[in-house]
């Protein structure tokens, strides 16, 4: 849906400020001869913008670039990297990670630690994020960057445009607000005292929106739908370039779709969820392995899908089948949101992106099987990386999107 035009002079100069930045951004260093006829405006008026986001510190000027017009080179332009950065953070079942994430996309700073969070009482767990986040924001200060906020990705149901998580089966929470153990002056961000500067999201969306911005395919996919695992299984839905939420911002839950209506019992009171079938505990249950001993004997996140892969990789019968029978639960599920949705592509992001070459044969069979024309499945290069590397992303475009917020 095309923004409503900007009724004030103000939102006119931001608006026209945030396309400066996504000219830029999206095009990598451009002269103001560029930048002007990429977004329509004159040299003059691109010009004063330019000159007012060298000001707040978002661009700086790289030396002579071409424009790819006849004459005298102009300055080629380029985001700053060392203004705003975006701070992404990620709850896991098995671990927490942070990084920030400059205006130019480069991840700065980064750190992470094993932690087993499932059944975990939510406050030491959100103490330790804040540690980490804390962390991470003082490096990236010790860069010469400013934290401009923090995203965090969980694996849960997070109502539409709050900071509760109304439930995140595999940790084991449920009804819980995360701003109040996530404020400014918590997190030392240098914002004002209290101030919450934080979004949460459901894991698998930011993975997808990582998938969208940084996934490189040709051509640009704008219309896919992103699986993404790691205890659990989470799905993401991209329609013309923008995340499809539904109305409570709980679109896209795969992994509780059931594909075996009098099947096991699932931790979100289901039966026959599609995670009881190809979630990385049900695989490690298929192929002979008891889950917890397995997460006791290999922590750490992506341990027991190394694992898996490893075995796989090596021929062991028992856990080439339980991929096998992975594969065509996934498939099964993925029929029904192809027919309800006819996306350009199927996106394998988180672990399954590692497990991809023993799980896509059966996967694309049963598409094949129960589709005419289904569409291709790509692997995700991002990996588990993916929910992360979108948390930060979506505080970095945040900033190009409202640079006056953000001005040093």
């Amino acid at each position: 849906m095309a923004a409503p035009a900007p009724n004030t002079q103000q939102e006119m100069r931001r608006r026209n400020l945030a396309r400066v930045l996504h000219a830029v951004a999206d095009g990598g260093p451009r002269s103001r001869a560029a930048v002007a006829a990429r977004i329509g405006l004159t040299r003059t008026a691109v010009s004063t913008l330019v000159d007012e986001l060298l000001g707040a510190g978002l661009l700086v000027e790289l030396g002579p670039g071409r424009s790819g017009a006849v004459g005298r080179p102009g300055t080629a332009l380029a985001l700053s990297d060392s203004g705003p950065c975006g701070i992404g953070a990620e709850i896991g079942v098995d671990h927490l990670a942070v990084c920030a994430v400059d205006l130019r996309g480069r991840v700065r700073a980064r750190t992470a630690l094993d932690a087993a969070n499932r059944d975990s009482d939510p406050g030491p767990v959100l103490s330790r994020l804040a540690s980490l986040v804390n962390e991470v924001a003082g490096e990236a200060r010790g860069l010469g960057l400013r934290p401009a906020g923090l995203a965090v990705a969980v694996p849960g149901l997070v109502i539409r445009g709050t900071t509760t998580v109304v439930q995140a089966p595999n940790l084991g929470w449920s009804g819980l607000d995360l701003a109040p153990h996530l404020a400014g002056d918590a997190l030392g961000l240098g914002v004002s005292p209290g101030a919450a500067v934080c979004s949460i999201d459901n894991e698998a969306n930011l993975g997808a929106l990582a998938e969208l911005w940084l996934g490189g395919h040709t051509p640009p996919a704008a219309h896919f739908v992103h699986v993404s695992a790691e205890i659990g299984i989470g799905a993401a839905i991209v329609v013309d370039g923008e995340l499809l939420r539904g109305t409570r911002g709980f679109a896209g839950e795969l992994g509780h779709v059931p594909v075996r209506p009098e099947g096991r019992p699932c931790a979100c009171g289901g039966i026959g969820c599609l995670e009881q079938y190809a979630g990385e505990e049900a695989v490690l249950r298929a192929a002979g392995f008891d889950p917890r001993a397995t997460a006791a004997e290999h922590p750490g996140p992506g341990a027991r899908i190394d694992l898996l892969a490893a075995r796989a990789q090596g021929g062991d019968r028992a856990v080439l089948r339980a991929l096998e029978e992975a594969g065509t639960a996934l498939g099964t599920a993925l029929t029904g949101a192809v027919n309800l949705l006819d996306p350009q592509t199927v996106v394998l992001g988180g672990a399954l992106a590692r497990l991809a070459p023993w799980l896509l044969p059966s996967l694309e069979h049963e598409l094949g099987r129960r589709l005419a024309g289904p569409p291709p499945v790509s692997v995700s290069r991002l990996g588990a990386d993916g929910p992360l590397l979108g948390a930060a992303h979506s505080v970095v475009r945040a900033v190009l999107d409202d640079p006056l917020a953000h001005r040093a």
